[in-house]
C-alpha cells in the first residue's frame, strides 16, 4: 500500500497505526521501513492467541492442544528513525506503551522527507478522492 502511505505522509501523519494479523518475523522490518520512510512513529498491534482462545469448530486448528499458540502477536512501537522502542511482544498477552517525543519527527525529516523536499511534485503526482461515497447504492 505504498500509495496509501504516501497520502498519509503528505497529510503529515505523526503516529501511523498498523493493525495486522501477520505474526511473521518479517513484519517488524516492514514496520521499521514504514517509520523510516514516513519519519513517523508506528504503532503496530497483533493479537497473541492460543488455540483455547478460539471457537471450538475452527478448521485447521482442531488437532491443536489448548495451549498451542495460533498467533504469536508481534505488537511493537517504532520511532521515526526506525528504532524499536517496545516489542515485538511475542510471549503472551501484553500492553505496550512508550513515551514519545513528537519533535523527533521534525528532526528526522531534516535528512529525508518523502512528502516534502524529496517528493518532486513537478514530476510525480498522486490524486486522492476523499469525497464520501455510500457503501451501498440501489440498482437502477
Amino acid at each position: 500500500m505504498p500509495l496509501l502511505r504516501m497520502a498519509m505522509y503528505a497529510k503529515g501523519v505523526q503516529i501511523y497505526c498498523a493493525p495486522t494479523a501477520d505474526g511473521r518475523e518479517t513484519w517488524l522490518s516492514t514496520m521499521r521501513h514504514v517509520a523510516l520512510e514516513g519519519r513517523c512513529f508506528v504503532l503496530s498491534c497483533n493479537q497473541f492467541t492460543r488455540r483455547s482462545d478460539l471457537p471450538a469448530d475452527i478448521p485447521n486448528t482442531l488437532a491443536l492442544a489448548p495451549d498451542d499458540v495460533v498467533s504469536t502477536g508481534g505488537s511493537c512501537i517504532i520511532s521515526p528513525l526506525g528504532e524499536v522502542l517496545v516489542g515485538p511482544a511475542r510471549d503472551g498477552e501484553e500492553i505496550l506503551f512508550a513515551d514519545i517525543d513528537l519533535d523527533e519527527i521534525a528532526r528526522g525529516k531534516f535528512d529525508f522527507d518523502v512528502a516534502g523536499h524529496y517528493a518532486r511534485p513537478d514530476v510525480f503526482r498522486l490524486t486522492v478522492d476523499e469525497a464520501p461515497k455510500p457503501p451501498v447504492s440501489p440498482a437502477q
